[in-house]
Parts: C-alpha cells; sequence; structure tokens
C-alpha cells in the first residue's frame, strides 16, 4: 500500500481537527506534446536511469502512483542491477548503457538518480530520445547545463520535473497561502537550516566488498569528469568529491532554496555570500562538511542558510519565516503559525523624567492612542496545521510528474524553477571559491 497521498490526505482533512488541515498547490506551466500518445488509462512505462540509494528510493515511490511500471533499469555498478531485479522482478531490462534503454520505443519517462555530473547529458539524451524526464536534485552540476536541459525541453516538448518533492508537499502548499494571505504581515527573512551528526549523514555510504574494475564500469562512471584510475570511494562515496557533486549547496542548500521560492513565489536572490570549510569529516573529500550563506532578494527579504555534518545533535531540517506581524515555521511534517499582530502605538519611556513631565508625556500620548489601553495589549495567536501520519510528499511529487506525462499539463516543478533553485544554491560554492559576494540575475538566470 502507498503512502498518503494529496488526494488521500484531503479526503480525511475533515474528520480530523482543524490544525491538520492543509491547502492545495497548484502548477501552471506550457502545454507539452509527446511522441506517443498515453491515454488517462494507458500504463506509463519508465526506465531508471542511476539505481544508487536515491534512484531506488525514487522508483519505489513511482511504481507506486497507479498505472506506472518499471521495465528497465541502467546503473554502472552490476550489483545494482542485480538487486533491480530482486526488487522488480527478473523481467527487467537491466544494462550500464543508459542509451540501450532510451532506444526503445516502449518507454515513456525515465527517473535520473546518476551524481551531478551526468545530469544534464542524460536529461538532455532523454528528452532527445522522446523521453520525460524526472531528474533528481540539484538539476545542474555547472551553470552551463542550465540553458541546454531549459531548451532540450522546449525543442522536444518534453516535461522535465526536478526532484525536489517539498513543492509538492501540502506542508510547504499550506505555508504559502498562510504567507499570502497576510499571516505575518510583511516578509523580512527566511532562516533555514539542514543539520547532520552522523557518518552516514555525511555521505560516507557503504562501499561493496566487490567493487572492481570488473563490477564497475569506471570509465563510464567518470564521464566528464577528471580521468584518474580506479577510486572505489569516488565511486560510491562520489558526493564527497566537487568532480562529481555539488556539496552542501547542490545536495541540501538545493532543497531549502527550492522550499522557499515555491512558498514566496520568488525567482531567486540577486546576490550571495557563503563560508565554511572542513571541519571534522578530514578523509580526503574536498566539499566542505559547514557551510553558511546569506542571500539578498529582490522582494526585500534574505535567506540565512546552514548545513553543518557535526552539529553534536539528531538530524533536524527547518525553515522559518519571519515576518512584521509572526512568524511561520515548517518543522518535519508540520507548519506553526505564530502571530503577533503590530503593536496599535509607539509605546513610551518615561521614567527618567520629572514627575511632571511624565504624566504630561502619557497624557499626551494617550490623547493620540487612545485605543491602546483600552483594548490592552495584541493577543499573541498560534497554530499548528500537520499532514497526517504517514503522508509522503515524494509520492505526491511523482503523482503529479505522471499527471503532467498523460495530460501534458504543466509540472510543478519544471527545467526553469529548478535552474533558479539549483543556480541560487551553487552560488555558495562559487562564493568560497572567490571569498567574494556573487551577483545572479533571477530572471535571466545569469552570473554577473
Amino acid at each position: 500500500m502507498h503512502g498518503w497521498n494529496r488526494r488521500n490526505f484531503l479526503k480525511v482533512a475533515g474528520a480530523v481537527s482543524a490544525q491538520t488541515v492543509l491547502g492545495v498547490n497548484g502548477a501552471l506551466l506550457a502545454e507539452a506534446q509527446t511522441s506517443r500518445r498515453i491515454g488517462a488509462n494507458d500504463q506509463i512505462q519508465i526506465a531508471l536511469i542511476g539505481a544508487g540509494g536515491q534512484g531506488q528510493s525514487d522508483t519505489k515511490w513511482a511504481v507506486q502512483v497507479p498505472g506506472v511500471k518499471l521495465v528497465a533499469v541502467a546503473d554502472c555498478y552490476d550489483g545494482r542491477l542485480e538487486h533491480s531485479k530482486e526488487l522488480w522482478g527478473n523481467d527487467l531490462m537491466t544494462t550500464r548503457d543508459y542509451r540501450e534503454i532510451l532506444a526503445r520505443p516502449d518507454i515513456d519517462a525515465v527517473i535520473i538518480g546518476t551524481p551531478d555530473h551526468w545530469h544534464k547529458q542524460a536529461s538532455v539524451d532523454a528528452m532527445k530520445a522522446g523521453k520525460d524526464v524526472y531528474c533528481e536534485k540539484p538539476m545542474i552540476h555547472l551553470y552551463s547545463d542550465g540553458p541546454e536541459m531549459i531548451e532540450a525541453a522546449r525543442a522536444n516538448n518534453r516535461i522535465l520535473q526536478v526532484g525536489s518533492q517539498r513543492v509538492s508537499s501540502v506542508v510547504y502548499a499550506k505555508a504559502k497561502e498562510l504567507l499570502a494571505a497576510g499571516a505575518i504581515g510583511k516578509l523580512n527573512m527566511v532562516t533555514a537550516h539542514w543539520d547532520r551528526n552522523s557518518s552516514q549523514g555525511a555521505w560516507n555510504y557503504t562501499v561493496p566488498s566487490d567493487a572492481s574494475p570488473v563490477t564497475c564500469d569506471w570509465p563510464r562512471f567518470l564521464g566528464t569528469a577528471p580521468k584518474i584510475p580506479f577510486n572505489a570511494e569516488h565511486f560510491f562515496q562520489w558526493r564527497k568529491w566537487a568532480a562529481y557533486g555539488s556539496g552542501v549547496a547542490g545536495d541540501l542548500f538545493v532543497h531549502l532554496f527550492s522550499g522557499t521560492h515555491f512558498i514566496t513565489g520568488s525567482n531567486g536572490p540577486s546576490r550571495g555570500m557563503a563560508t565554511g570549510g572542513l571541519r571534522f569529516w578530514k578523509d580526503g573529500r574536498d566539499a566542505p562538511d559547514v557551510m553558511l550563506g546569506l542571500f539578498d532578494y529582490p522582494e526585500g527579504f534574505n535567506l540565512n542558510l546552514r548545513v553543518n555534518f557535526v552539529d553534536g545533535g539528531e538530524e533536524s531540517e527547518g525553515l522559518v519565516f519571519a515576518g512584521s506581524e509572526g512568524m511561520i515555521e515548517i518543522a518535519r511534517s508540520s507548519v506553526i503559525l505564530s502571530r503577533t499582530p503590530r503593536e496599535r502605538g509607539p509605546g513610551f519611556t518615561v521614567g527618567s523624567f520629572t514627575n511632571a513631565m511624565q504624566k504630561s508625556s502619557i497624557d499626551a500620548y494617550l490623547k493620540k492612542y487612545p485605543s491602546v489601553h483600552a483594548t490592552g495589549e495584541p493577543p499573541l495567536r498560534s497554530e499548528t496545521y500537520t499532514a497526517v501520519q504517514g503522508y509522503s510528499d515524494s509520492f505526491d511529487h511523482f503523482t503529479n510528474f505522471f499527471d503532467s506525462v498523460r495530460s501534458r499539463q504543466p509540472v510543478v516543478e519544471d527545467a526553469v524553477f529548478g535552474y533558479r533553485a539549483a543556480g541560487a544554491a551553487l552560488l555558495s560554492n562559487l562564493s568560497m571559491e572567490r571569498s567574494a559576494i556573487v551577483n545572479w540575475d533571477p530572471v535571466a538566470m545569469k552570473l554577473l
């Protein structure tokens, strides 16, 4: 049985407390066409390209969407191809070369769970082959990837969904609704964090004992990366090196940017700066394990980001939207609204004045602001909205994707949205490399 999706959630919402009722977000993008017409009741056949932990997790959610079948898997490690058959059946086509998958006319869409440095090429090849694409975040590894992926989606009339599932979450949809309704007044600052304190959280993934140039297609894995001798840690722990991954900026910051952009409706920051370094996991990696970022948004608010792989506590993730009249906090599966309406007067500090001046000042104040003491201080109002137990935004994100594959209607997180989120996140890496503030045009999606 699949996890809670948006439809199931809304069915039960009326039967639970008002604190669990969440809004629904929509999608507004351009219509596309497909080379194989898929009817409303036709089965969508998909393939997985990159069957690592994230790729397999994505696929487990994808095949729970009604009318979706996995028929092929491509990966550079034989063990993952074998395990894919253990998971999804011996009739599954498996290959090291994803081009064999793209040559099949019966495959409608692909999930791309490769290392970051393969996202662009695999996505572009798939779209040119007539496949719709669900591409894991970050959409890009290099800034030059973004325009090419956007153009490939446009030129080939393909749907591309980027895999930051929070933009399909009912929790984030509720936060967006509250902000748009003015629940916290004018937004001034967003503070976001993602902290970890474990070896697995710091990407020290297990290397299988059979890892070798025989079981791993090392040249294919490297692709455009520098050519070095086989290295099992680079193959299985690739996030630790900039040649294949994008560090904490591309792995975690991008989720926080995606959520911020979805909730605020912003295209992204106009400039950013970051600092950090390798504080604990000095194991040969070149990706920082601590990163702090500050970003200015044209809409008049700032974003403050933090990722820490050595925080001394349990893993946690959250965003806080601070406004002139309150705060919206997203914590796990809940949205917490704390509202304090603005005071009706500036108040007064007269204790150091003479008694006569104190009385005169207070009398003048009460005459100018007669309602302040008549009604008392503004009340503090706190409300919590929580998704039902078992709710999955990953399921909703794939539901949105496959609905679009069928209808040719737009997805919630297309290539433009994905590029703006990843482009903003990777400003952090550039800022650290340059030891400088980096400017970005969020509308034109260009470095300045």
